[in-house]
């Protein structure tokens, strides 16, 4: 199975930290140079001194806030001038939780903006440079929620829909120039994220953490949360020339948890 990835330059959003780190080490791994792209630099250069360089691999940073729009498509412009982009690695924290109701206009737009508009820009600067090379991998971090609705996440489920919608549509129009464009899923996986999530959830129901950590293990069919590096060994083997036919599917990444087929 061919798996190694030297040559190619991979650009990882959301990757100071949780998944998106968890990917760049793995793709770092398998021989590609990574560029790391979040919104805290100082977290950006402690993260690349961690990727592994044994096949003479050179990773670098981008500075970017994904909630200013302009700031994401100055800073990848910039990067594609100078390096062409085999791999692009959408990633980004989701919305906070709450209800659809109480979900306000411009919440949503945040959401859009930092989701949507952002992979859209992102994929606009790096299309050219992986048509030119025949070769190119996009792989969109998402959530099961686009299968089944997660409550209590509202906005997140919503914009995460109209992602997978607009992955599939990309797909269907890139596929003729050998580059893919893939989804995974990720189910509960050890993050600040999930943390936060049930340190609110606790709070909210005046429970402890460990109470909710087992609540919600029990209805995972392996009985554990995911591990980062888990998910990322899945996005390793999307980007590699050994998943070449692998186009416009979404692969949840969660246990067993997600209730459809």
């Amino acid at each position: 199975m061919q798996l190694s990835l030297e040559g190619k330059n991979a650009v990882i959003c959301g990757s100071s930290q949780g998944i998106g780190l968890a990917i760049a080490e793995e793709l770092a791994l398998l021989g590609a140079n990574c560029t790391l792209m979040a919104r805290n630099e100082a977290s950006l250069k402690a993260a690349v001194k961690t990727l592994d360089v044994t096949l003479r691999q050179q990773h670098n940073y981008l500075v970017a806030d994904f909630t200013k729009t302009d700031e994401v498509k100055q800073a990848i412009q910039q990067h594609v001038q100078q390096h062409p982009v085999h791999i692009l690695i959408n990633n980004t924290g989701g919305p906070a939780p709450g209800s659809v109701l109480d979900a306000t206009e411009e919440v949503f737009v945040q959401a859009f903006n930092q989701h949507l508009i952002v992979n859209q820009l992102l994929v606009q600067a790096v299309i050219p440079s992986m048509k030119a090379a025949h070769y190119g991998r996009i792989i969109n971090i998402i959530s099961t929620s686009i299968r089944i609705p997660i409550t209590g996440l509202a906005v997140s489920g919503t914009v995460r829909g109209a992602v997978a919608v607009w992955s599939k549509i990309l797909a269907n129009e890139v596929g003729q120039f050998n580059i893919t464009v893939n989804n995974i899923l990720p189910g509960s996986t050890r993050t600040q994220r999930l943390e936060s999530l049930i340190q609110n959830n606790a709070k909210k129901r005046g429970v402890s953490t460990e109470a909710i950590e087992h609540e919600m293990q029990q209805e995972i069919p392996m009985k554990r949360f995911g591990e980062a590096a888990e998910l990322a060994a899945v996005a390793a083997f999307l980007a590699s020339p050994a998943a070449s036919y692998v186009n416009g599917v979404s692969i949840p990444v969660d246990g067993g948890k997600t209730g459809s087929l």
